[in-house]
């Protein structure tokens, strides 16, 4: 079965930091650009940072950047994002996604349908 597993979430204080993992399993992340989305309470799901699969481009929404960094290790098929300096606005769901055959600019503006992972909770408060 073909299957993103994030993990790593929590509750922290602001100005805090977490690194978040999403894991394959089934499949080989090699060949996939990978996409950190977010959904906060009453609001639509945002992309946050995509990493590319061949020559490690990445591209970050302005809210976050400067804070976090996405980054992957293919040996163990996984891709991360680190968070610091985290904002209680932070506050949301988690979820990855792979995809094939686009920029990471296009992969995180673009609004996917159809089933996500659990996610992973970050709760950014004092």
């Amino acid at each position: 079965q073909l299957q993103l597993v994030e993990s790593g979430g929590g509750l922290v204080q602001p100005g805090g930091s977490l690194r978040l993992s999403c894991a394959a399993s089934g499949f080989s992340l090699d060949h996939y650009a990978i996409g950190w989305f977010r959904q906060a309470p009453g609001k639509e799901r945002e992309g946050v940072s995509c990493i590319s699969s061949s020559d490690g481009s990445t591209y970050y929404a302005d809210s976050v950047k400067g804070r976090f960094t996405i980054s992957r290790n293919n040996a163990k098929n996984t891709v991360y994002l680190q968070m610091n300096s985290l904002k209680p606005e932070d506050t949301a769901v988690y979820y990855c996604r792979a995809d094939t055959l686009i920029t990471v600019q296009a992969m995180c503006v673009t609004y996917y349908f159809g089933s996500w992972g659990q996610g992973t909770q970050v709760t950014v408060s004092s």
